[in-house]
């Protein structure tokens, strides 16, 4: 009742935050004797009140820590509503630090097999929440084990068969989940590509009921899935949604951070696009928000990674200059090897930063040239084929600074037939030039 009511509203009162105290300690003291749907709306309660601001006290933390046992012990006889509402409630507390013990890997172990068990008998709700909470899971270090998977790919046609009855947070919650876990390489069946696809269609039908926290998410979503995405689709979407985002007084610094990121991503596939043309109207929201999120003086990578982009993209000065991590993978160590044979006089350099973006595989300075060696992880699925958006992005702003950018598929480099020729092009273009 008292998560219930703050997830309304309720002021979280110091009597309100006693009586919690206070009942705390007897979870603990009685926790062998909870029924099934005592354990699912405890736990759900105290994600939900974590959720709303709640500090996790070790009491909390201790009275979860009791309880996750028993969601093992008592596996058998949970209803649909109440596997939804414990998988949701794990995600929702390792999302607000909760330690992810044995005991809690245990727990979620425990429940997946459960989903596909009784698919048939979620709602749309239960549906929305289930693949949610397992996008957290696996964002913040779930493993990707078999169950997952198997539980991921038997939610999937629900979506499908359902999409006329998601409310507007449930579609966000989808897209989010679904581009989470694709960043995450989850693989890129058919039934996900229908899933998605079912869902777009709402989005612009639904543009009026989405909180400005659910647009961040979409504008986020649809540019992380990348070329999956139809561009016109994208482009429309985020005309449409963009502006509620880029002037909303309400957002926070990370709905700020993903909705620039997201309207990068859209100008970059317009700018790759020969046929498209520019949009203004879409820079200009980009300026917006850049201006917005330079204002919380943001300490952390990520953000400051997206400001030095968007400063690039639209000629800004950066304020900073990032920090990036570097790694050169044996792939690209080979490929610059093999480049460097057949042009020993050829000036190359590796993970170099150009105008503060992040560092390119090769760089051949005298010619203005760029190659990105692309492994799996710049495709959505890893199929080679469908570039996702962060993909596009690097590759615009690299071309938007002068930069010819040849992209190299990593499975291109697997024996020296299919390498050739790109060889063969980039010594034909240094030799032209």
């Amino acid at each position: 009742a008292m998560a219930k009511l703050v997830d309304n509203g309720q002021e979280r009162t110091p009597e309100l935050n006693e009586a919690m105290a206070a009942l705390l300690p007897h979870v603990n003291a009685q926790k062998a004797t909870f029924k099934p749907q005592g354990i699912a709306n405890l736990l759900w309660a105290m994600a939900k009140l974590v959720d709303n601001g709640q500090e996790s006290t070790p009491e909390l933390n201790e009275a979860v820590t009791a309880l996750l046992p028993h969601v093992n012990a008592q596996r058998a006889t949970f209803k649909p509503q109440e596997i939804a509402n414990l998988l949701w409630a794990m995600a929702k507390l390792v999302d607000n630090g909760q330690e992810q013990t044995p005991a809690l890997n245990k727990a979620v172990a425990t429940l997946l097999p459960h989903v596909n068990a009784q698919k048939d008998q979620f709602i749309p709700q239960h549906i929305a929440n289930l693949l949610w909470a397992m996008a957290k899971l696996v964002d913040n270090g779930q493993e990707q084990t078999a169950a997952l998977n198997k539980a991921v790919a038997t939610l999937l046609p629900h979506v499908n068969a359902k999409k006329d009855q998601f409310i507007p947070r449930h579609i966000v919650n989808l897209l989010w989940a679904m581009a989470k876990l694709v960043d995450n390489r989850q693989e890129w069946t058919p039934e996900f590509k229908a899933a998605v696809a079912a869902l777009l269609p709402h989005v612009s039908a639904r543009k009026a009921d989405f909180t400005p926290q659910g647009i961040a998410n979409l504008l986020w979503a649809m540019a992380k899935l990348g070329e999956l995405v139809e561009l016109n689709m994208v482009t429309s979407t985020f005309e449409s949604l963009v502006y509620r985002s880029s002037e909303n007084p309400q957002l926070s610094r990370q709905d700020i951070s993903m909705s620039l990121w997201g309207v990068m991503v859209c100008c970059a596939r317009l700018s790759l696009d020969s046929n498209a043309n520019k949009n203004n109207a879409l820079e200009k929201h980009m300026d917006i928000l850049l201006t917005r999120l330079e204002n919380t003086f943001p300490d952390n990578e990520e953000d400051q990674t997206t400001i030095a982009m968007a400063a690039s993209w639209l000629g800004r000065a950066c304020p900073f200059v990032p920090h990036y991590q570097t790694i050169i993978s044996k792939p690209q160590s080979d490929f610059r090897n093999q480049l460097q044979s057949c042009l020993p006089s050829l000036k190359i350099e590796e993970e170099k930063s150009l105008n503060s973006l992040p560092p390119v595989d090769l760089l051949l300075p005298d010619h203005n040239m760029v190659i990105e060696v692309q492994g799996p992880s710049h495709y959505v699925g890893g199929d080679f084929k469908t570039r996702k958006g962060s993909t596009l992005l690097k590759i615009a702003l690299l071309q938007k600074s002068g930069f010819e950018v040849i992209e190299i598929p990593v499975n291109r480099l697997w024996n020296q037939d299919l390498m050739k020729p790109f060889i063969d092009q980039i010594v034909k273009r240094t030799n032209s030039q």
